[in-house]
Formats: structure tokens, C-alpha cells, sequence
């Protein structure tokens, strides 16, 4: 008989950011009956679903209770990094790992996280240096007030003020806040010449809404003058904003319909793929090693190749620019794989550093 391998899946199937949520629970859960119907394979994974509804206090605990109680030692999970910062001291207490298929905004590794989607040298710095020769030097940022958008707009100021430009403004909602009115004001008084919308969820549908309203009375913030750039939105996105997505810009490593990574596939977003990805990926290192599901990550990845880079345990991905043209995601720019650089350091000459945590 197969020996059976739990696997812990820990997403929200409620909340701000079910969207994509559901996005790489479908992924994974498409992998997951990849690997058991693959008769070459030994084992075959039992999914073990916690639901933390949103709710961030939720998921430490949730995760201690899959590591602790089910026997799982592998957890695809988290979205925002709020959520992931929260279970990792989980995973390292119990010898676990995370399979984190969300991009997030770099300065971070962990013995015990595996990053399968972008980090920011392979969406925000790409996206930023397209659009500033396109349309100019001048931004407008917003975000959601955790980590996320906090280091995505310091990344963004930090390359735009090296590029000559500038900020015009920069602000913040809580999460699932849709008061964008002052948002919307700032951007029709300063004129930018792009907007960084680093917000989620319902926050990002409201802003995105009320621009496109702001580009029906002004030609000046039409997406072809002043669009909107985005490093997390994906089609699995794409119903809750409607029109109010036209002409919006993305940076990701996928985009539905074009080939390439993860190999075969029509994924509906990147989100998605990724979660596809991590569970491949794990079912390849496991295969024909028993018992290497309970190995720590170190031991489980060396010698054995792959996707994951075993010293920073983030992925090469393609880099692809891409514009939502009549519902759909239209490739402005590819560019083949890229290495994850978390540290933002090997375009320098000192190596990249291996951190444990950065809290």
C-alpha cells in the first residue's frame, strides 16, 4: 500500500482576501490529486484543511493544532504576511515547514518557509523600471496598513527617488477599510504619473472603482495617461473590480493562457500556480525517501535539485508586465526566469545572507 502523507492546507475561505485564498487552495488541491493519482509515485497526500477566516489571531493556533495534532510536518498556507510572520515561530517550534505561494515583499528567509511565488526583484523593481521611461517619475502610493504595503512603498520610493522622480503622496487603510475618498483627492490634486496600489482585498476593489470614476471626469488619470500598477493582483481578482480593472498593469510570474512556468497547465492566475507549484514540488522531494517527509527542510532539499534554491528557499520565476485589456491580462513584457533575491544583494559582490527570521 501507498503510505499516506498529511499535508496541511491553512486558508482563509472568508474574509478580506478569500479571492485568493480560494485561488491557491485550488491549486493545491489540483496538485494534491495529481500526486495520489500518479501510480509511480509511493505515497499519497491527505489534505488536512483549517480555516482561519481572516481573522489573524486565528492562524498560529491553527497551525499548531495541524503540526501538533494531524501529524503533518507541511503546511501550504497564509496569505498576507501578517499571517505568515504569525505562524512561523508555529512551524519552528514543531519541526515544520510553510509552503508560502503568495508574492510578499522580500527580507526574509526562514529554515522553515519555502516562497514559491515573487519576491520583489522579480515584480516590483521590473514593474517600476517599465513604467518610469513610459509615463514618468512622478507616483502616487498607497497600501494596507501591515507589511505588505509598508515595504512595498518603501522599496518604491527608494527606486523612484534614485531614478530623479518623486512621491507625491503616500497613504494607508486598514484592512478591508473602503474609505478612499482621501486617496482619490490627493492623487486628483498632486497629478502623479502612476499609482502603486499596494492595498487587498476589498480596499483595492474600492479604490480601483473610484479612479476609474476619476478617470471619467478627468482624461489626465485615464490608464493610458496615469495607470495603476499592481504586484498582487490576479485574475482570480478580476470579477470583484470589473471595468474598474481596465488598463491596470501587473507584474507576476504567470498570467492565464501564456506557457511556460509551472510547466503544462492553464492555471487561473498566478495564485493558483504557485500553490500548484509548492505541492509538486514537495511530492518530487519526497518521492522514493520514506520517512523524508518528517526531515527538516535543509536535509530535505540538499542534493536533489529543483526549483527551490536551498539557500534562500525562494524560486526562479519568469517576470512578465502585463495589462488587463477587456477582462483579460494582455503581456506588455517577459522576461525569462529570474533567481528570488530576497536581500536585494546579489547585484552586489557580497553574498546573500542567510537569516533565520526577520521578525
Amino acid at each position: 500500500m501507498r503510505r499516506q502523507i498529511r499535508l496541511g492546507l491553512l486558508l482563509s475561505r472568508s474574509g478580506s482576501y478569500s479571492l485568493i485564498s480560494e485561488a491557491c487552495r485550488s491549486g493545491a488541491l489540483a496538485a494534491i490529486a495529481r500526486v495520489n493519482g500518479d501510480p509511480d509515485l509511493d505515497f499519497s497526500f491527505v489534505p488536512v484543511e483549517r480555516d482561519p477566516g481572516g481573522n489573524i489571531d486565528a492562524y498560529a493556533p491553527l497551525c499548531e493544532e495541524i503540526l501538533r495534532d494531524t501529524g503533518a510536518r507541511h503546511v501550504v498556507g497564509c496569505i498576507t504576511s501578517w499571517s505568515r510572520k504569525e505562524v512561523i515561530p508555529t512551524v519552528e517550534k514543531f519541526g515544520g515547514t510553510l509552503w508560502y505561494a503568495v508574492p510578499y515583499e522580500g527580507f526574509e528567509a526562514s529554515d522553515h518557509v519555502v516562497y514559491t511565488h515573487a519576491c520583489p526583484n522579480q515584480h516590483l523593481l521590473p514593474l517600476l523600471d517599465w513604467v518610469m521611461p513610459a509615463h514618468g517619475r512622478r507616483a502616487y502610493l498607497t497600501g494596507s496598513n501591515y507589511i505588505w504595503g509598508w515595504e512595498m512603498n518603501r522599496l518604491a520610493r527608494e527606486r523612484i527617488t534614485a531614478a530623479g522622480g518623486e512621491v507625491t503622496g503616500e497613504r494607508y487603510l486598514p484592512i478591508g477599510s473602503r474609505e478612499v475618498g482621501r486617496m482619490i483627492e490627493e492623487i486628483r490634486f498632486s497629478r502623479p504619473d502612476f499609482i502603486m496600489n499596494s492595498l487587498i482585498g476589498p480596499s483595492s476593489y474600492e479604490f480601483m472603482a473610484a479612479y476609474r470614476a476619476l478617470g471619467q471626469e478627468d482624461a489626465w488619470f485615464r490608464p493610458e495617461r496615469c495607470p495603476v500598477l499592481s504586484c498582487n493582483v490576479t485574475e482570480c481578482e478580476l470579477p470583484a473590480l470589473g471595468q474598474a480593472a481596465e488598463g491596470l498593469v501587473a507584474a507576476g510570474p504567470y498570467f492565464r493562457g501564456v506557457p511556460g512556468w509551472p510547466g503544462a497547465g492553464n492555471f487561473g492566475s498566478s495564485h493558483e500556480a504557485a500553490a500548484f507549484s509548492a505541492v509538486m514540488e514537495l511530492a518530487r522531494l519526497l518521492a522514493g525517501r520514506e520517512g523524508a517527509e518528517n526531515w527538516p527542510l535543509s536535509q530535505l532539499l540538499a542534493g536533489r535539485g529543483g526549483i527551490v534554491d536551498p539557500e534562500t528557499h525562494h524560486t526562479a520565476l519568469p517576470v512578465i508586465i502585463a495589462r488587463v485589456e477587456g477582462g483579460a491580462f494582455k503581456v506588455l513584457k517577459r522576461c525569462e526566469a529570474v533567481a528570488g533575491d530576497p536581500y536585494l544583494t546579489r547585484s552586489r559582490s557580497t553574498p546573500a545572507p542567510i537569516l533565520r527570521v526577520v521578525s
